[in-house]
This record gives structure tokens, C-alpha cells and sequence, in this order.
């Protein structure tokens, strides 16, 4: 190997590993919604909440989304902005932290109360975790290969959500009365191993070198690009990448444009409605409900307690493998095509699981469970493949430097409320009409597929500077860019403006 080999490979190598770690934070995100999975059914949780109903269950889940819903609006973005990426997510995962203190100490009389209130404070941590691990990867990423380092995040949820059903799985093993009464609280504890070495980690990394521009710190940016770039791009198309950043934020300061202007600005409003209304489909298509009440629903198709955490552990385990290969196409086929594919594919097997049910009732049929069991790790294919990780990549691209930490919370806030909604209709749903609720979430993957083509255009391989291209440019920036020395009219004004 050559030594300009050797160092491209060393560069590509550090860009890989950092973007892992970075994927540590949604690791522990989902593996507290994969553990809240086997927790809900455990005997023990059930003794110490007094055997809650199906409203109750569904607010212990929902209520987590409500506090990551505030967050997205009052919080995440203002930790990422003025404190940068990576100080925004050791504040995340630290008020995460005491949330899960809150939920696995929760007993007696006022055991319901804590659990809400850790699960509202850890959907408050949770929230700036899930904006700014995918804004650092976003804004490290060479264009070309964004989407392939954004996945990364997801990739760390889907391994984080596996991890939480299988330590859920093995709790069940777990019998004796001192193990019924302490093992779902072991299980919720667990998740402060991955917090803890994603906080000691955080403070050695760079931060990201769009967000040093926007503070002035320039030579720190390039410092940072010649980092992750070292070897793999030339000193030139370093110095160049840096130039259109700095080139990109002086446009939008002279442009007098503001946060508010994501509401009130065309063609940033394009950007942030197409942003919330995909992290709203992103939930709304049932993703919540599987990863919360999946145990449940293997129940329900004749599966044992221990059996349907054991199927569990086994979906979220082949979601990984399905990630990984998002991962490896996303930057080939696009962000359309997975999205549209992935929604088609989980509206035939919510399908499935709609019908069967009603043509072979109370388990009449063991076949058609166990077909139903397949077409529910078929929907978990279509979902890791679509939605899961290509709303995040989606999200965080679009938006300019100096407003993509709020744009990317605000839109994150749309996928909160439509998991809010699922999981407070889901149990209630199934205890009112069965199976026949998969119907209803059939239908809004169906709507998903032709909203996505007709309304989103593909950003696969745009540098983030250039999504002007795709969205359109404001007559502020337009304005900003004919007076001297702040940049050239035509490097954002090569495109149509579909936002307009």
C-alpha cells in the first residue's frame, strides 16, 4: 500500500470510527425504548404500578414524547446553537441520565408519578441527543457520502433497541421474588453503562467546523476539516469547502434573515414543513407501536411471556443488519426511493397483520400467527430501510448552517406529537377493535408513498451549502449576495425554486 493510501484509508477509518461513537447516544435512546418493551410486561413493573390499564401504559409511553416534543421547541436547538453539537448532546444524555434514575427507583404509593416524571425528563434529554448526534455526523460528512455517516445514528438505535429487548429477555429468567422486584429496574440501569462512555468520550472530539464558523473561530473549522478530510481531500478542495462555508453564513448574516424566517420565508418554510411532515409520517406509519408494545403483540399471536421477547430480541437484531444495508445504498438509489420503497412494504404487511386475524379469530389458525410473526419482522425491514433512518438524513441536510439546529428540532417536534398519538391509540385501539386498528396505519403508508414522490426532491450527493438548488433562494439572500464581498449570485441560484 502506498503511503497516500495508507493515509486515505487512515482519514476514511477516523471519519467511520468518530460517527460510530457518535451513534453511542441514539445506542442509549433506543435501548430505552427497546427495554420499555419488556418492562411493560414484566410482573414485577406491574406489582410496583399496581397493575396499570391499558390508558395508563399508554401514557407511560406517550408521556416520553412529550418531553421530547418540548424539547425539540424550547431546548435542543438552543443548547446546539449556543453551545455547539457536541456540549448539546453531554446535556442531553446527563438529563437523560436522571430520567432513567427517576423511572428505575420508582416504588410505592407514587410509583406511577415517577415513572411519568422520569419518562417526561428523559424525553427532554433525549430530545437534543436525537438533533445533535445526527447534526454533528451531518455536518462532518463529505457531501457525497452524508447519508452513508447520518445512518450511522440510526444504526446505533437499531443496536440500542436490540440490546434493550434482549437484556429484557434474559431479566425473564430472573424468577425469584427478589428478582421479579429488582429486574426491570436492572434492566432500565443498564443504559447508564453507554451514557457513561459516550460522556467521558465527548470532550475529546473536534467540533464540528460549520458551527465554529458560525462563531467566528475560523481557523479552529479548518483545523477540524483537515482532520476528517486529511489525505482523503486535497489541501485545496479543504480550503474550498471552507471558503463555501464561510461564504454560506456571511450570505444568510447579510441577509438579515432570523430563525422566525423558517415560518415566514418561502423557501425556508419549504424546507421546514417538508422536514416535520416526514418525521410526522416517520411515526404515524406504527413505527412507535412496534417498538413499544411489540412483546404485546406476540402475545397476542399466541406466543409465551419469555417467547415474545425472545421474537423481540430477534427482530430488532435483523433491523440492524437492515440499517447496515441502508447505510451501504442510501448515497446509490437516494432518500426518495428508500422512504417510498419502505412505506410501500410496511402498508402490505400491516395489511397481513390486519387481515389474518379476522379470517382466523382467537388463534384459530396457528399458521396464519406465525405468518403474521413474519410479516411483522417484513414491516421492520421496510422500516429500517425507509423511514427510520432516512427522515434523520433528510432533516438534517436541508436546512442553512445558521438555522439547521432549529429547523432539524422543529421538524424532530412532528414526529413527536405522531408519536404521541400512536402510542396513546395504539393499546387503546387494539383493546377496542383488534386487529382491525393495522387498517388505519396501512392506509397512511399508502398516502406516504405518492407524498414522498410528488413533494420531496432528492438531495443525495448536494453539498449542504447548495440545497438552494433544490428549495429555492429567499429575495433576502438574493439580496444579500448582489452586494460586494459576500459571495456569488450564481452559486446558490442554479436551480428552480419548488419551494416558493
Amino acid at each position: 500500500m502506498t503511503g497516500k493510501n495508507a493515509v486515505i484509508s487512515k482519514a476514511a477509518w477516523r471519519l467511520h470510527l468518530f460517527c460510530l461513537f457518535l451513534a453511542l447516544g441514539s445506542f442509549d435512546w433506543g435501548y430505552n425504548v427497546g427495554v420499555l418493551a419488556s418492562v411493560l410486561v414484566h410482573p414485577g413493573f406491574k406489582d410496583a404500578l399496581h397493575n396499570p390499564d391499558a390508558f395508563q401504559t399508554g401514557l407511560i409511553t406517550a408521556i416520553y414524547y412529550l418531553g421530547t416534543w418540548l424539547s425539540y421547541i424550547f431546548l435542543a436547538h438552543e443548547l446546539a446553537d449556543r453551545f455547539g453539537r457536541r456540549h448539546a448532546a453531554m446535556a442531553g444524555m446527563s438529563v437523560t441520565c436522571l430520567g432513567q434514575v427517576l423511572q428505575a427507583s420508582a416504588a410505592g404509593s407514587g410509583a406511577f408519578a415517577m415513572m411519568v416524571a422520569g419518562r417526561i425528563i428523559s424525553g427532554l434529554g433525549t430530545g437534543v441527543i436525537s438533533t445533535s448526534v445526527p447534526l454533528y455526523q451531518s455536518e462532518i460528512a463529505p457531501a457525497k457520502q452524508r447519508g452513508r455517516f447520518v445512518v450511522m445514528n440510526h444504526i446505533g438505535f437499531v443496536f440500542g433497541l436490540a440490546m434493550g429487548f434482549w437484556v429484557g429477555y434474559a431479566m425473564t429468567f430472573w424468577d425469584s421474588p427478589h428478582g421479579q422486584y429488582v429486574g426491570w429496574r436492572v434492566s432500565i440501569a443498564v443504559s447508564f453503562i453507554p451514557a457513561s462512555v459516550f460522556l467521558l468520550g465527548l470532550p475529546f472530539m473536534h467540533e464540528t467546523p460549520r458551527w465554529l464558523v458560525g462563531h467566528g473561530r475560523n481557523d479552529a473549522a479548518l483545523e477540524t476539516l483537515q482532520f476528517y478530510r486529511e489525505g482523503h481531500f486535497t489541501a485545496d478542495e479543504i480550503h474550498e469547502e471552507l471558503a463555501d462555508i464561510e461564504r454560506s453564513m456571511a450570505v444568510f448574516r447579510a441577509s438579515g434573515l432570523t430563525w422566525t424566517s423558517l415560518f415566514t420565508d418561502a423557501s425556508l418554510f419549504a424546507r421546514l414543513w417538508r422536514s416535520a411532515l416526514l418525521q410526522f409520517m416517520a411515526q404515524m406509519c406504527g413505527a412507535t407501536a412496534m417498538k413499544y408494545y411489540l412483546p404485546v403483540l406476540f402475545k397476542a399471536l399466541g406466543l409465551g411471556a419469555r417467547l415474545a421477547l425472545l421474537a423481540g430480541g430477534i427482530e430488532s437484531t435483523l433491523k440492524i443488519g437492515c440499517t447496515v444495508v441502508e447505510m451501504l445504498i442510501i448515497d446509490k438509489v437516494g432518500r426518495r426511493l428508500t422512504l417510498a420503497v419502505g412505506a410501500a412494504v410496511m402498508a402490505f404487511a400491516m395489511l397481513i397483520n390486519g387481515a389474518l386475524p379476522l379470517a382466523y379469530p382467537d388463534n384459530a389458525n396457528r399458521v396464519s400467527d406465525y405468518v403474521c410473526i413474519v410479516f411483522i419482522f417484513i414491516y421492520s425491514f421496510g422500516y429500517s430501510m425507509g423511514f427510520g433512518p432516512a427522515a434523520w438524513v433528510y432533516g438534517s441536510e436541508i436546512f442553512p448552517t445558521a438555522v439547521r439546529a432549529r429547523g432539524l428540532s422543529f421538524a424532530a417536534s412532528g414526529g413527536a406529537i405522531g408519536s404521541i398519538v400512536v402510542a396513546q391509540v395504539w393499546p387503546v385501539g387494539i383493546a377496542a377493535i383488534g386487529s382491525r386498528i393495522y387498517f388505519f396505519f396501512m392506509a397512511i403508508n399508502l398516502v406516504c408513498v405518492p407524498i414522498i414522490y410528488l413533494l420531496y426532491p432528492e438531495t443525495k450527493g448536494l453539498a449542504l451549502e447548495n440545497m438552494d438548488i433544490l428549495f429555492g433562494v429567499s429575495p433576502s439572500v438574493s439580496a444579500a449576495l448582489l452586494a460586494p464581498k459576500v459571495g456569488s449570485r450564481a452559486d446558490v441560484e442554479a436551480g428552480s425554486r419548488i419551494g416558493a
